[in-house]
């Protein structure tokens, strides 16, 4: 009896275990720096990349013990649940293997090492499948230290995307939408309505991205999105920003600096800018970009780690809302580490955290008791402002096993229009 009862249990956990979607897990404290690069950009930024284009992704651990670092690598669907391929259909050779790319920081306050796994190498040879995967990152006591999403696409359509004013007049000053034009002549499309899938991003973040749009309507074999409110965004403010290429010295946005333990870099306190008439600052869309001033040969463990220190002049919240300075240096996720407290004395929110020299963007967000998140709310909604937007068109034909990835389109609403 116990026995029956046992399965019946599995038999109904199964699905929810195999069939629940997947989120990427933050690393620890002592994890700094997670980039992903390939031939076309150094940039940190999201990893939209060709079929059998190599790739590498790059990490700090901030101890002095080399601690050994494995590998695995997971394909999804669209949904991000698993998908149906063993791993011998979307890879040739294997992973689960241990890190051996690593070196150790040299002339830097703050001891670091750096990981470099590339892919493909010795063991995993390449990824066959396009579509969507997961890479997870473990210790030497198989304990999962962070995961990371990655896609990968293999243009058989394509995908043009423009980028226009919001067309419901109620948010004509703070919205844009992006309206899709995919073109399948080279394909044959069935029952496109039903078996394509759109996502569509904004400045590299997949939190914010808008998922689950079909196809309009069809001329031809053209599929057209252009919807009043399904695709559009707020459009935000630009980026803030700041460079410590030179850890001794002032930079763009530092105020002062301080020697401790490590440097300190106090950026200079902002300001809201929601009530301020919109002004154009270029930025890189909340990327980053690791920069030294002195190093002479690898700023991959050269560059030293200094502490920022961010301020923020704004009256606290007392209904619970929670202030947090983030981009894609933390990969825009809302934790501890980034979240801001609010100084009485000073009337100032502040936090700080370490941070590898570079250039990077960032911008204040708030989430509220709900944990609704509102990226204007301090820095505005601006229809002028320039921003990055990607589109992904994922398709499963009738009776497929798994979502391919069979075009990217991508657009800047530099060029926005009515």
């Amino acid at each position: 009896m116990q026995l029956r009862t046992l399965c019946l249990l599995l038999t109904f956990c199964m699905p929810f275990f195999m069939w629940s979607q997947v989120e990427e897990l933050n690393p620890p404290e002592y994890i700094k720096t997670i980039t992903f690069k390939s031939r076309s950009t150094q940039q940190g930024q999201l990893p939209i990349l060709r079929l059998n284009e190599p790739f590498y992704i790059e990490f700090d651990a901030l101890t002095n013990t080399e601690p050994d670092f494995y590998y695995t690598i997971e394909h999804y669907n669209y949904d991000w649940t698993r998908s149906n391929l063993v791993k011998m259909e979307y890879m040739e050779g294997f992973d689960d293997f241990r890190i051996v790319d690593y070196f150790n920081s040299y002339n830097a306050y703050q001891m670091y090492s750096h990981y470099k796994l590339q892919i493909p190498n010795q063991q995993t040879r390449a990824l066959t499948k396009t579509g969507n995967y997961l890479i997870s990152i473990y210790n030497e006591d198989r304990e999962l230290v962070f995961t990371r999403k990655f896609m990968i696409y293999k243009q058989l359509l394509g995908v043009g995307v423009s980028i226009k004013r919001s067309r419901d007049v109620r948010f004509i000053a703070g919205k844009q939408t992006v309206d899709i034009n995919i073109n399948t002549s080279s394909l044959n499309i069935n029952n496109p309505l039903q078996t394509i899938n759109t996502l569509i991003i904004q400045n590299n973040n997949l939190n914010t991205a808008i998922k689950n749009i079909r196809p309009q309507y069809t001329l031809g074999r053209q599929l057209i999105y252009k919807y009043t409110n399904e695709t559009a965004f707020w459009a935000g403010n630009e980026f803030r920003f700041f460079e410590n290429k030179d850890v001794r010295a002032a930079n763009v946005g530092v105020q002062f600096i301080d020697l401790k333990d490590i440097y300190h870099n106090y950026l200079f306190v902002n300001t809201e800018r929601a009530s301020q008439p919109y002004t154009y600052n270029p930025d890189i869309n909340g990327n980053f970009l690791i920069n030294a001033l002195d190093v002479v040969e690898d700023v991959d463990i050269e560059a030293d780690y200094t502490m920022i220190h961010f301020a923020l002049a704004h009256p606290k919240f007392n209904d619970g809302s929670e202030v947090y300075v983030y981009g894609n240096f933390n990969n825009y996720a809302l934790e501890d580490m980034n979240r801001m407290y609010y100084d009485n004395d000073e009337n100032l929110y502040k936090t700080a955290f370490k941070l590898k020299q570079g250039f990077y963007n960032y911008k204040y967000v708030v989430v509220d008791p709900k944990g609704n998140l509102d990226e204007g709310l301090i820095s505005g909604n601006y229809w002028q402002t320039e921003n990055n937007y990607k589109v992904l068109v994922y398709y499963r034909d009738l009776g497929a096993r798994y979502d391919e990835l069979i075009g990217f389109g991508e657009a800047s609403s530099v060029d926005i229009s009515n």
